[in-house]
């Protein structure tokens, strides 16, 4: 090996350990994951983000797929198990529980809904859930309903019932996502709330035009309340059957130079099969909500894995991030947003 051979790897080397170190120190969060909401769930799967340094991840106990009642089911059991691993996993209520969860080497929970269906169009039920552990919640999965327009939906926009829900979730501190929904509905969320509104896990559509990816003004509206977007990890709406981590950087990257590197997060929404159920079967016996015709039950659905964020970091690095960018998208952007909204307008 050349002396400047040498000198190449090893500067190589130098970054890959700063990368690690930041990486070690920074706080990381996950604001989507995408468990299939139910009491036989493996739970132990949680250990994969807590052993891979994500500090905070938001798990899903509803969407509108299955009931309400099935949504209070779930959400008990989620809490109840969660609170049996205190040597693993915090139940988290507050900001200060976040950063609570990094120095004790847990991994921080709260819970959030995919679709309002899980209110049985009862806005008293907002202040509930969120009482139980929910901190954010869509309007819509995939389909309209009585809150607003799904993305493979008509495209209403939001109802009155979704306008009321909006400034009841402002009020008692619960993040306005609008992942999941058609983009009429998303730019009039941006409109009504007083509070910054997010995208949990959202792709762009000009990178890749699947029906669920969010276009470039739907991108600029929400960075415009103050909100995030995190890029997901779903291969599907990457065009990568392999879910590489380069692929969800270059998402990444699109909305940071786009918007700015304060307005750009993570949301992986990774599953795993609920009793030895493929993904895919889920989709088939469901086109109402997965349409076929977007490429639902391809039998390529793929999915990128906790592991995988040390290594989304490490191109960030590598493409010339500041540090506090990069500390922003791995998750004091999300924190932030938290920090404005949880506290509710009633306690502020």
């Amino acid at each position: 090996m050349t002396a400047s051979e040498a000198a190449t790897v090893g500067a190589a080397a130098g970054a890959a350990a700063g990368a690690a170190a930041l990486y070690a120190d920074a706080l990381v969060w996950d604001d989507h994951s995408g468990f299939e909401p139910s009491p036989v769930a493996d739970l132990d799967q949680l250990e994969r983000w807590r052993l891979a340094g994500v500090d905070y991840l938001s798990v899903n106990v509803g969407y509108d797929v299955i009931t309400w009642q099935q949504t209070i089911r779930s959400l008990a059991d989620f809490r109840r198990r969660i609170a049996l691993r205190p040597d693993r996993w915090l139940l988290v209520e507050t900001v200060d529980d976040v950063r609570r969860a990094k120095e004790r080497g847990l991994l921080g929970i709260t819970f959030d809904l995919e679709g309002m269906n899980a209110l049985d169009d009862d806005l008293a039920m907002v202040a509930f859930y969120h009482r139980l552990g929910v901190r954010q919640m869509l309007f819509a999965y995939n389909r309209d309903n009585s809150a607003g327009g799904g993305c493979h939906g008509a495209d209403v926009g939001l109802t009155a019932f979704g306008r009321d829900v909006v400034a009841e979730m402002n009020r008692v501190g619960m993040v306005v996502d609008a992942s999941h929904c058609g983009h009429r509905t998303a730019m009039e969320a941006f409109e009504v709330s007083t509070q910054p509104v997010i995208f949990s896990h959202s792709n762009p559509w000009t990178l890749t035009q699947r029906g669920r990816n969010i276009r470039d003004e739907a991108i600029r509206g929400c960075a415009a309340t103050g909100g995030v977007v995190g890029l997901n990890g779903i291969g599907h709406f990457m065009d990568d059957r392999d879910a590489r981590s380069e692929s969800i950087f270059r998402r990444i990257d699109y909305v940071v130079q786009m918007v700015g590197p304060a307005h750009a997060g993570i949301g992986l929404d990774w599953p795993f099969p609920v009793g030895g159920e493929e993904i895919d079967s889920l989709l088939l016996r469901h086109p109402e909500f997965w349409p076929p015709g977007e490429g639902y039950g391809s039998g390529l659905y793929r999915n990128a894995v906790p592991e995988q964020v040390p290594e989304i970091a490490g191109l960030m690095v590598r493409a010339g991030y500041p540090e506090t960018a990069v500390r922003g998208v791995l998750g004091e952007n999300f924190l932030r947003v938290a920090r404005q909204v949880w506290p509710g307008v009633a306690a502020t």
